[in-house]
């Protein structure tokens, strides 16, 4: 491979293969790797690692590490040592299928916490000692500066916790990164934290290169390989009714003065429902929007493109293998236009409330007074994680949640008398939207909200079921502040699981 990635020549004298770096880590040893939505994280080093868990295993040597990470990662770290059994704990965030099977089979450990707080918990010393980091890079500079890969996530911190560190040096990230970056080095730990110096999106306070120290890196490991994310599905009539009731609830809002024609910094998780309503933005009515969000998908290029979106700050990347080819072949246009920081600071609730993000984020399930469940299915089967929706939910200048009114083929109802798991408590969701429509939280008491959530969001299939627990719980209730009747409350969950589905 060609030698200007790596122009340091003592880290240019540790390159070596996957194999070799891989037995470099220990059995139980607690491994920091890069990674953030499917961008950014080592590919070769994992897998090699999985080969070899996998060969001390058939020996009868146990063998195991455990993982932490930015957030999601791809099927050749989270999946191959899942699918190996190498991973006995993994924190914060996870979506690979195999992992999260064995997590709900209790075979693996998971911590799932807001994505903000991870680097300040490791700092602390909650979470235990990093044995070795695992990070790719895009390049490394004469002087021994590391040029960050597609995602920032929580690097900066393994890169200075670890014992020892093994950089992937990926060939196949854009030469282009180099500059699109703002590594900041201001955070320290009460009593010694002082303000953060950002006040606009676009805002540069650091540095565009990671500081390292080149004795504890033990390898240099060089690939070749893509980035893997899920491609997004075109928008089906309920996604693009859930973004034209958001359209509408924000032309409105500016309507009324409570936000400006250019809006508010935008957040928006990851999916096909987000996507959406990032393409409709292309034809609304607002201009030189700006976004402050943990990741950058298609939809976000799209706008940047149309000179609608202005900038995007965000951790990671997260596009669909076309658009990732696409901004790879085109990534000098967006240079200017991007910046990714550590999530430590995209995803700070103090910068959230001061910057006045406009939050959007999904749901697995709402109640009728408007408590969300964003990781959990029928109460006890983790799907993903919180990741940054906290993060931005409570801090938000507004904080919507959206989602489908139904799920598997209409056998369960989005909107459920009482949430069976609470990631978002009421008073960090003020907006609530299925294709049925956009229910305004803002002000309203709980059985307010209730009366709106029934009438607004919840399927047809589902409204009088809804409406006759109401009825119910107002007139059997233990109190009628929010009524529930507890004996029925989860009924519903408790009828999909016993006969695969939520209708009577």
């Amino acid at each position: 491979m060609s030698k200007h990635r790596n122009r340091h020549a003592g880290l240019a004298a540790k390159v070596m293969s996957a194999e070799e770096a891989a037995a470099l880590i220990d059995n139980g040893a607690t491994i920091g790797m890069s990674g953030f939505t499917g961008s950014g994280y080592p590919k070769a080093v994992p897998m090699a690692l999985a080969e070899r868990i996998e060969a001390e295993h058939s020996a009868g040597r146990p063998f195991k590490v455990k993982v932490w990470t930015g957030a999601s990662t791809g099927p050749e770290l989270d999946g191959a040592l899942a699918r190996a059994d190498g991973i006995e704990f993994r924190l914060p965030y996870n979506s690979d299928p195999i992992a999260r099977e064995r997590i709900n089979r209790g075979q693996m450990q998971y911590f799932d916490l807001h994505l903000s707080q991870v680097a300040p918990m490791a700092w602390m010393g909650f979470l235990g000692k990093l044995d070795t980091a695992v990070i790719e890079i895009s390049g490394i500079t004469e002087d021994g500066k590391l040029i960050p890969s597609s995602s920032v996530g929580n690097n900066k911190t393994w890169l200075e916790q670890a014992d020892k560190i093994i950089l992937e040096l990926n060939h196949w990230q854009s030469e282009a990164l180099d500059g699109m970056h703002d590594i900041y080095y201001g955070t320290a730990l009460p009593p010694n934290r002082v303000p953060i110096p950002l006040v606009k999106p676009d805002d540069r306070i650091g540095q565009t290169r990671f500081d390292v120290d080149p004795d504890k890196v033990v390898a240099v490991v060089e690939t070749d390989t893509p980035d893997r994310n899920a491609p997004f599905s075109p928008p089906d009539a309920v996604a693009e009714a859930i973004a034209g009731h958001i359209l509408d609830f924000l032309g409105n809002e500016v309507k009324q003065g409570r936000l400006p024609r250019g809006l508010l910094p935008l957040q928006s998780g990851v999916g096909n429902v987000p996507n959406a309503v990032m393409a409709g933005l292309i034809d609304a009515p607002f201009d030189q929007m700006t976004a402050f969000t943990e990741v950058i998908q298609d939809g976000m290029l799209d706008m940047i493109e149309a000179g609608k979106l202005h900038m995007a700050s965000a951790t990671a990347f997260s596009l669909s293998p076309e658009k990732a080819a696409y901004f790879n072949d085109n990534a000098q246009f967006f240079r200017d236009k991007l910046i990714l920081r550590p999530q430590e600071i995209s995803n700070h609730p103090e910068l959230v409330r001061r910057l006045g993000c406009i939050a959007m984020n999904g749901l697995i399930e709402a109640d009728i007074y408007g408590n969300v469940n964003s990781t959990h299915v029928m109460g006890s089967r983790i799907q993903n994680g919180i990741g940054g929706s906290g993060d931005f939910a409570r801090n938000g200048y507004v904080s919507i949640f959206m989602t489908p009114s139904t799920a598997k083929g209409g056998k369960i109802s989005a909107i459920v008398p009482m949430a069976a798991h609470v990631d978002h408590i009421a008073q960090d969701v003020q907006v609530i939207v299925t294709e049925q429509g956009l229910a305004d939280l803002r002000g309203l008491s709980p059985k307010q909200r209730a009366r709106a959530i029934i009438e607004t969001c919840a399927h047809p299939a589902y409204r009088d079921g809804l409406r006759a627990y109401f009825e119910r719980a107002q007139r059997d209730s233990y109190g009628n502040h929010a009524p529930n009747v507890l004996s029925e409350a989860l009924s519903w969950h408790r009828r999909f699981v016993e006969t695969g589905t939520m209708k009577e």
